[in-house]
């Protein structure tokens, strides 16, 4: 009979917070469980010597470069900077005969991301310094270390960055200067067995609190957890043998065969590009993916998937031997290439086109590099998922799909967990979305139970896909993650576990699930609207780039065709769609990235016109021969429609015919001189589909012609542009007070209402600044009506107006509004000499148009 009864359940409060001070880092660490974990640890000389090299500037040198320069000896404490650059370190180790007979560790601690390398140059096993849940320090010399171990040397190559950049990138930009302390390199070793006690307890503990105390299990949790306090002893180890045999006797509890059966898959999503450029991206995954192989060798059940196709030829580019490895995993099933895709693309911005070739390229690499493609489309933090998806999901061989973003939607819950995604055409994808709401996953119980407590199709299926590891800047699974999965695999109180290709989790459902709902057309994301403006330039670019690549396509094809000596350019075809695609990259294309980033998609974007134009015109010269110099005795040119339908387009005459056609302006022809610039321009007329036409000054007549003019209200002190389609009316704000159509005989602007109304509206949203436009922005806003408006160009092509505008005291806006003589389309071209801070400008439409589609 115990002398002193403590009724646990009348104060279960108090002995959690007991258990909680017995496993943290706190002020108990002298007494509890922490403080015997490690067995030895020494540092500095003549154990660990460190010397260094820092390259220049922002160079991140190769392995081979790095070993060739003159390193210094320098110490722990010494710091290293500033941010974006590199530092390798060489490190003798001399393991003292105290370890003889156990398991050494190398921990060192730069602060920032690093990377062990051997001194024969292959990549061992990424560092994340630092504090936080991602910290990862820590690399295995041996197993058992003998009393007279040899000296070592090894190589640590040290990223002045932290695995998300540089700093809080809410509070400060990232291309500021940060140095990054060495705070430790040492060499210690673990007693096992409290380390695995620890990993009991983590498990136990985190029972005791999640469970319902309305369930017998949360007690006994609770109860055993308090048991090992009692029994544990600090200062007499042998009564962690007691302890983990408490422990043993709860996890021998299993779960019944109805409970939720939980497939588990490691990854560590690495952002292509965000808050680090794409050079750093390159490392990250090198990094990240080297200490999954290492652990993949420890735990044999470990799983862990990869996507974004870029990547891995980075690695085959930069870490040959890495990328081997890789290979040789992903063909004995631990490493599972996954995604189908070149990047983790936005789905919305790129075109069909885009789309298709970013599946094309990836399914290619995989086919190529690992005998199969991949079934399963991966995109976990993509910003929503364009309606046409499902059909070229299935059109490159994939029937799977699996995200996660739509649990962050900021008002509608999405309904489903587990459905049919049916396309425009009908085609379906068996998608999932995986209810713990994470594709960073600690493997904690309390996630596991959110894996059932928030699956929203139990009445159908009765299983999940659960996505562990650090991620988005990479780094992945950790030991202590894999050990706590190791203990929740068939344990009472919470659901069924196991690591497994995401293929046999979908090929599962198909083969029992019964009556999965379907969802049609577009799943859009309530979040993050603010990226279809971000970044404009980085958006137009990406459009002007899938155009000129289609055009270069189409020539060389047209020009291949007549000429078999000409060689089509595939390879370099192919080179600039992986730069378009990578640039389509979820953080990159919507504006969410640093500005380090944009001066590389800059550079990639002039690289791919420069060569897309270069392709281009070697076309043209072989479809339509060697053409003669430009020179004023020339009389004509020719426009090419690469578009498959018939196109009538006022076009801008080239430079040296322009005095040709400018003289003919008081002619028959259709002829303008442009006010601003002096160019001429005249029309393009019904230029058939994948055609050419040669254009003369006096090729049209203008019996039929109907001008553009312009000219000042005489009533309402506003201007009108007509041409024989429309007549629209724009007051001296460049307001649209009235727009006819006369075909239809009908207004389409509602008395009282107007468009192009300029509107300034606070920028300040809940929490992520580039990513987000929020709803309660629309309450707060102004109309800008200092405007002044003149005539610019007068037709009879094009007419014009020019709106000058003061939107503050520091930001001007100009605009010139056209109407041309062969279209109902009012023309825009704005420009906005910018200076504010968290502003939005807005030109605003209001139609007297209703619609349901």
């Amino acid at each position: 009979m115990e002398h002193h009864p403590s009724y646990l359940q009348k104060h279960a409060s108090i002995t959690r917070s007991r258990i909680n001070n017995f496993i943290n880092d706190n002020q108990w660490r002298d007494v509890n469980l922490k403080s015997v974990i490690e067995y030895l640890r020494v540092s500095g000389e003549p154990h660990v010597s460190l010397q260094v090299w820092s390259a220049p500037g922002q160079d991140r040198p190769t392995f081979e470069h790095a070993v060739k320069q003159q390193y210094r000896p320098t110490r722990i404490g010494e710091v290293f900077g500033p941010s974006w650059t590199t530092h390798w370190f060489l490190v003798t180790i001399n393991i003292p005969k105290e370890f003889a007979g156990r398991g050494v560790r190398f921990e060192m601690d730069t602060s920032s991301e690093a990377m062990i390398w051997s001194v024969d140059g292959e990549p061992i096993m990424g560092l994340t310094g630092g504090g936080g849940r991602e910290r990862h320090i820590d690399y295995l010399l041996t197993e058992k270390a003998s009393a007279h171990e040899k000296q070592r040397q090894l190589y640590v190559e040290m990223a002045c960055n932290d695995l998300f950049g540089n700093g809080d990138y809410h509070q400060h930009p990232q291309d500021r200067k940060i140095y990054y302390r060495v705070n430790s390199a040492d060499l210690l070793s673990h007693n096992e067995p409290v380390l695995a006690l620890y990993y009991d307890l983590q498990v136990i503990n985190e029972m005791a609190n999640r469970i319902s105390e309305e369930s017998p299990r949360s007690w006994q949790a609770l109860a055993a957890a308090n048991a090992i306090v009692n029994v544990f002893e600090h200062t007499d180890l042998s009564t962690v043998d007691s302890a983990r045999e408490i422990a043993r006797e709860f996890f021998k509890a299993q779960g019944g065969d109805s409970n939720h059966q939980v497939y588990a898959i490691g990854n560590c999503h690495i952002d292509t590009a965000w808050l680090w450029p794409f050079a750093e991206t390159k490392r990250k995954a090198a990094r990240s993916w080297s200490t999954q192989l290492q652990l993949m060798d420890v735990y044999p059940e470990y799983k862990f998937a990869a996507s974004q196709v870029q990547q891995f030829e980075w690695l085959r580019e930069n870490y040959p031997s890495l990328f081997a490895k890789v290979q040789a995993k992903a063909k004995s099933g631990q490493f599972i290439p996954i995604g189908a895709t070149w990047v983790e693309c936005d789905c919305n911005m790129p075109s069909g086109e885009s789309l298709v070739r970013q599946f094309l390229l990836g399914q290619r690499f995989f086919k190529e590099h690992f005998g199969e493609i991949s079934e399963v489309f991966w995109l976990p933090d993509t910003f929503g998922y364009a309606s046409q998806l499902p059909q070229i999901v299935r059109l490159a061989g994939a029937k799977y799909f699996f995200t996660q973003k739509l649990s962050w939607n900021s008002i509608n819950r999405f309904p489903n967990t587990t459905f049919r995604w049916v396309g425009l055409d009908g085609s379906q994808v068996l998608t999932h979305m995986a209810p713990a709401n994470t594709y960073t996953a600690q493997c904690t119980p309390g996630e596991l139970m959110d894996s059932v407590k928030r699956h929203k199709d139990l009445a159908y299926t009765n299983e999940s896909l659960y996505l562990f590891g650090n991620g988005d800047g990479g780094g992945g699974p950790l030991r202590d993650m894999l050990e706590r999965l190791r203990r929740m695999e068939n344990l009472d109180g919470l659901p069924k576990v196991k690591q497994a290709h995401p293929r046999e989790f979908y090929e599962h459902v198909e083969s029992t699930a019964k009556d999965i709902v379907s969802w049609k057309g577009e799943l859009y994301f309530e979040l993050h609207r603010g990226t279809y403006t971000s970044q404009s330039n980085n958006k137009l670019w990406n459009r002007q780039s899938e155009f000129i690549l289609r055009d270069v396509e189409l020539l060389s094809t047209i020009a291949h065709s007549k000429d078999r000596e000409f060689k089509y350019p595939s390879d370099e075809l192919t080179r600039l769609w992986k730069l378009v695609c990578l640039n389509q990259f979820h953080d990159v294309i919507p504006g969410s990235s640093i500005n380090m980033v944009y001066r590389d998609s800059d550079k990639i974007y002039k690289d791919i016109f420069a060569s897309a134009k270069n392709l281009r015109q070697r076309a043209l010269d072989t479809i339509y021969g060697e053409l003669p110099p430009l020179t004023p005795e020339g009389t004509s040119f020719a426009v090419l429609n690469t578009t498959s339908w018939m196109r009538t387009s006022i076009v801008a005459v080239p430079a040296h015919l322009s005095s040709l056609f400018a003289s003919q302006t008081d002619g028959g022809s259709l002829v303008q001189v442009c006010k601003d610039d002096d160019v001429v321009l005249t029309v393009a007329a019904n230029v058939p589909g994948f055609g050419a036409q040669i254009v003369k000054p006096s090729a049209h007549s203008s019996a039929q012609f109907v001008p553009a003019r312009v000219y000042a209200s005489e009533t309402s002190g506003s201007y009108v542009l007509e041409n024989r389609h429309v007549r629209v009316v724009i007051d001296r704000n460049g307001c649209i007070t009235s727009y006819y159509d006369h075909a239809e005989k009908r207004e389409l602007v509602a008395a009282g209402s107007a468009g192009n109304v300029f509107e300034l509206y606070d920028d300040v949203p809940d929490f992520w600044d580039a990513w987000d436009i929020e709803i309660y922005s629309l309450e707060k806003y102004h109309a800008i009506d200092s405007g002044d408006i003149t005539i610019s160009e007068e037709g009879p092509l094009v007419a014009s107006l020019q709106l000058s505008m003061a939107i503050s005291e520091c930001s001007t806006l100009t605009q010139k509004i056209s109407l041309s003589a062969i279209s109902t389309r009012l023309d825009f071209d704005t420009t906005v000499d910018w200076h504010e801070n968290r502003k939005c400008l807005k030109a605003a439409f209001t139609w007297d148009i209703r619609s349901d589609l």
